[in-house]
């Protein structure tokens, strides 16, 4: 833009913000916060979609065929046929690309109603719940793939609520998420299969450090992850740690075997288990026999940079259960999958705006 060209515009502006004010309610001129919204509500309503058709029309062709609302961030704007298939806005969509992505990031947060308030406010667009959980249902959620060597990975399940037919009582399902270490997360409803395949699409390392809890739900998942000779097996440090003290011992015995186990010296550690004698310490005995090959020299381990906690995919269900969790919510069977892959594209940064340069 040339300086004559910049005062030219500011010229306009001011002549058009004059005629914009002056039909302004003066109720809406007495703070600032109601003058800006205000002025954001005539940008939304008349100089945004002004702006739009100059902008959205296309000079290399005669726009032809039927118009369409479409409502974008700068307001609802009319787009011809035409002009729609040569910007590669989908047939019927009713949301432009970036309010479509701004819509999806809002249902990832919170509920489909807190949603749509939270649209309004932070844009002035109004966008009702129940076209937001549509969109949800019929978008293509993108699944992240993970832009390094994948060395590292966690897997751990959640819980959701279902919906049941017939008003009855709302049963809790299993979902498994799973996090590749400093990369990217991913879950499925009752589709083991499809988490199995999306973690072998992804680069993995020659070792694959694999890390669990004691449930054989994780580790009959961690055993079609990779190979067995590409697989470094480890149960979760704190999960063990965790079942220890539910064994009844003195604080120096505990303690005692605590060390054993973080030093990876497991014989020593049934030992001392052997001598407590109670059934706390003959259960986890056989809890430890279970997992004697993942049960490795965590100090060694942590002091060489390899992971021995899940951390990273407690912290994804977690995230995931602030969603699917939401105080009263129950779902549909059909419902579930599409959340959690919306959540996980959201927890995965996927949801990102461009500038053709």
């Amino acid at each position: 833009m040339t300086p004559s060209e910049a005062r030219q515009l500011k010229r306009h502006l001011q002549s058009a913000a004059k005629i914009l004010k002056a039909n302004t309610p003066q109720d809406q001129l007495g703070d600032f916060e109601s003058i800006e919204l205000a002025a954001r509500q005539h940008i939304i309503e008349t100089v945004g979609p002004a702006i739009g058709e100059v902008f959205f029309q296309q000079e290399t062709q005669k726009p032809s065929g039927k118009k369409r609302q479409v409502k974008t961030c700068i307001g609802t704007v009319q787009v011809q046929r035409t002009e729609a298939q040569k910007l590669g806005l989908k047939p019927r969509e009713q949301l432009s690309p970036v309010m479509e992505k701004c819509s999806l990031v809002a249902c990832a947060k919170s509920s489909y109603a807190q949603a749509a308030e939270d649209i309004e406010l932070m844009t002035g667009i109004k966008v009702g719940h129940s076209s937001l959980h549509r969109l949800v249902q019929r978008s293509e959620i993108p699944e992240q793939e993970s832009e390094d060597v994948v060395d590292g990975l966690s897997v751990d399940g959640g819980k959701v609520r279902l919906r049941t037919p017939e008003r009855g009582p709302c049963e809790w399902r299993d979902y498994k998420a799973v996090s590749l270490h400093e990369s990217c997360c991913n879950a499925y409803f009752q589709e083991n299969e499809a988490l199995i395949e999306w973690v072998r699409r992804q680069l993995l390392a020659a070792v694959v450090t694999c890390v669990g809890d004691g449930h054989d739900g994780v580790w009959n998942i961690m055993a079609h992850l990779a190979p067995e000779y590409q697989r470094r097996e480890i149960l979760d440090w704190y999960h063990l740690v965790e079942n220890l003290y539910k064994v009844e011992g003195t604080k120096e015995n505990l303690a005692r075997i605590k060390s054993l186990l973080w030093l990876g010296d497991v014989e020593e550690a049934l030992a001392e288990l052997k001598r407590l004698n109670n059934y706390a310490s003959v259960k986890f005995r056989a809890y430890i026999r279970k997992h004697r090959e993942r049960i490795v020299p965590y100090e060694l381990y942590q002091r060489i940079g390899i992971a021995i906690g899940s951390g990273a995919v407690e912290s994804v269900v977690k995230q995931i259960g602030a969603r699917v969790k939401l105080s009263g919510a129950q779902w549909s069977r059909k419902n579930v999958g599409k959340m959690l892959k919306l959540r996980c594209a959201y927890l995965n940064h996927a949801f990102r705006v461009s500038i053709c340069t």
